[in-house]
């Protein structure tokens, strides 16, 4: 699934910062991947519960990061063949996803996104190179 057409949905808290919501947590490593991803002409869409200011923060953390955003909470070429309110991707990553890499650390007390596995997945997907 190499193709550059690929949508990757990503949640924001616990996946792409830290939990700290309603303020934006820290990087747990997600801005090398995603902005490798991005840089590579994929398709990041932010799938998050986040709304108002709460989701224009989020969004200016990518920015701020380097990272394109294709779109936030929607995939607008979805509909054209559906109504259906569900983000459509190719790739979802979310710290609440069954079989997404997570880990702890000292002083943060929820497990969140273990980039650095999730990197070796797209690896070995074809998705990224080594």
């Amino acid at each position: 699934m190499a193709e550059k057409d690929c949508v990757i949905a990503v949640d924001f808290d616990g996946t792409c910062v830290s939990h700290e919501y309603p303020h934006t947590g820290f990087d747990i490593g997600a801005v090398p991947v995603l902005k490798e991803l991005s840089d590579n002409g994929y398709r990041i869409i932010l799938n998050t519960m986040r709304s108002g200011t709460l989701l224009q923060r989020a969004e200016e953390w990518f920015e701020k990061n380097g990272i394109k955003l294709y779109a936030s909470n929607e995939n607008p070429s979805q509909h054209e063949w559906t109504k259906s309110p569900k983000v459509y991707a190719d790739i979802y990553i979310d710290d609440s996803a069954l079989g997404c890499p997570l880990k702890t650390r000292e002083g943060i007390n929820r497990p969140f996104v273990d980039w650095e596995k999730v990197r070796e997945l797209l690896v070995r997907e074809g998705i990224l190179d080594k």
